[in-house]
Formats: C-alpha cells, structure tokens, sequence
C-alpha cells in the first residue's frame, strides 16, 4: 500500500500577497510551464520576492501539484558564493522549478550551478530573476500564445539568414554574421524541457558568429548593474564592437562606464558577444528599467559573456553573462525588413 508522506508546511502559505498578481501568477503556471497534478515543482525565492512567490505558489496549489518552496536567506548569507545543496538536492526529484529571486552582487556562480541542474534532467524552468510587482502585473499578464506565434515567425526567418543589421534613431549600427553551426533558440513563454526560459518571455537569440558596429543602450544594463543604474534613457552607454570583442565603452555616467567596463573585463570572453537576440513581446509598451522583463521588448539586445554553449552550440565559455538593452529598433535578415521604428513588419 502507498502511504502519502505528509509534506511540511510552505514557508509560504501565510505569506499575503497583491490579488493583482493573480493573473500572471496563473499565466506562469498554467499557460507557461503548464504544470500537472501529477509533478513535483520546486519553488525558489528570497525576501524581497517571496509575496510574488507566494501568488505562484497558490496557483501550483490550485493545480494540485505538490510544491517544496524554499526562501533563500533562512538556508545561507546573502550574497550567495554557492547554491544551497538543499535546494539543489531538491530539484533532483522534481519536473518543474520556478525561481523568482532578486539577484546579488557575485551570486551568478551559484545561478549556474541551479541551471547545471535544470539542463541536466531536462526540468521544465521558469527564470525570474528580479522579478517585481510591476512586471507581475504588466509582462506576466501577456498573451504567450500570441508571443509564441511571432517568436515561431521571427525564427524561421532569422535561422535562414546570414547576416542581421540593426539601427537605432539613438546611433546603434551593428552588423552580425551569424554562424549556421550554432543553434538559434525560442524562449517566448512558453517553456518546454529542451530549455528553460526567463519569465516573462519573449525573446529568440544564438551566439553570433561576428559581430561589428556600434550598439547604443538607451534602454538597461543586465545584472546587478540594472538594479544599480535603471532606465539609461538621460545618460546612454555607447558600445563600439570589433571582431565580437568589446573594444569601447562611453557614457556621461562615468560610474556606469566604469562598471560596466569592469564587468565586461572579469575573465577572458567577459568582453566577447555570447547573445545575439530579439525581443517578442509584443505584450510590451515600453521599457521599465527592469532588465528581465526589458530584454523581451521587441528589438535587438545583445549581451556579453557566456554563450549558452549547451543550447546554442558555442564552444567557448565565460563566468559572466551581461545583456544590454535598446530601443526603436530597424532591423534586416539578410536585405529582407523585419522591423521598423520598432514595429514587426510581419503579420501577428
């Protein structure tokens, strides 16, 4: 006979929570990651997200799904130097985790060593890293369906092309030679176990082959800096790229360029274009200085670092992974238009 082993209390079942974030909370769960009765999600968060965390939690309860919600900071000190085995143990035995956290200065290691996980079992993931009550209530609440079908569009037409130009009103002018050997990928919402996805969705990206120009980030810096600097709208960071190398980086905030110029310089491929993506969240009016909801508007961002080799095919690797972020974008696969002043020129 199975005997049901009673599981402890959620750290997270008192914890109160906006009703407003209902609707995303409910999107992630049954329209994105689509969990079943039948699988096991482990739920990871931290203080500061544990309200949101708790609205996704009702709705894997709503499903019937047994869920072990872990908070960070009651397993190690803050900034984390690795993941807590705890967890990691955890999502051994699960088909599904969410991970909504706000990130840290250093803590990228301990990330990696969770996603090492989730690539290894093939675990249905949704990555929602400084996700706030905004972004619940705005890019969560999106139609992923419809951000699906333009994603399957975009990349029919960008995994045939050779090359893909980029301008922007603000200066951007960036050309990349793309690489048949290496793999495009579709994270638009809807989460599948080849590959797990940010939440909210809405991108497809590979690791360029080569990538030359000038990128204008009127729009965010990833990581940590996001939090750190916001919306780059009044002080733009201009990036001059040769041979897929950062080789320039100016801005009037000359803390932001320092920074950035840091980051970009921590290992060898800290400088190197790992990313090369477009954002397909048509769901989306603007940019809210928030890096994981504003690298799914519509629009080229790039990011530096690590390639995600595992997905993309790139044989190289970095410890460092930072995405930038523009707006109002044109955009060519090979001479064919695909967007202008920002807009997809394709049906939606």
């Amino acid at each position: 006979m199975n005997v049901r082993v009673p599981r402890p209390a959620s750290p997270l079942r008192e914890v109160a929570f906006d009703p407003e974030m209902t609707p995303g909370a409910r999107n992630a769960v049954q329209v994105c990651l689509r969990v079943q009765a039948d699988e096991k999600v482990t739920l990871i968060t931290d203080e500061a997200c544990k309200e949101i965390a708790a609205s996704i939690a009702r709705e894997i309860e709503a499903v019937g799904a047994p869920c072990a919600a872990w908070i960070l900071e009651d397993l190690a000190p803050r900034p984390l130097t690795d993941m807590p085995a705890e967890v990691l143990e955890d999502l051994e035995s699960s088909q599904v985790s969410v991970f909504a956290v706000h990130a840290q200065t250093g803590e990228l290691r301990s990330r990696m060593q969770m996603t090492d996980v989730v690539n290894r079992r093939k675990i249905r993931h949704a990555h929602m890293v400084n996700i706030n009550a905004q972004i619940m209530r705005e890019g969560m609440r999106a139609d992923f369906l419809a951000v699906d079908r333009i994603s399957r569009q975009v990349l029919e037409i960008v995994s045939a092309a050779r090359i893909i130009r980029a301008t922007t009103p603000a200066g951007t002018d960036l050309t990349a030679e793309l690489d048949p050997h290496y793999r495009w990928i579709k994270t638009s919402g809807i989460i599948s176990p080849e590959k797990w996805g940010n939440l909210p969705g809405g991108e497809i990206f590979t690791s360029p082959g080569n990538v030359n120009g000038t990128y204008v980030v009127d729009g965010v810096v990833g990581d940590y800096l996001c939090a750190q600097f916001g919306s780059l709208r009044e002080f733009p960071l201009t990036l001059r790229i040769r041979d897929n190398r950062l080789v320039e980086a100016r801005s009037r905030h000359r803390e932001l360029e320092e920074c950035f110029w840091r980051y970009t310089h921590t290992d060898e491929n800290s400088d190197r274009v790992g990313e090369f993506a477009i954002g397909t969240n048509i769901g989306l009016k603007d940019l809210i200085g928030q890096i994981l909801q504003d690298e799914k508007f519509p629009g080229i961002h790039i990011a530096f670092g690590n390639p995600y080799g595992e997905h993309t095919g790139a044989q190289w690797y970095s410890s460092t992974h930072i995405d930038v972020v523009g707006r109002n974008f044109n955009i060519w696969a090979d001479e064919r238009p695909i967007m202008r002043d920002g807009r997809f020129l394709l049906p939606t």
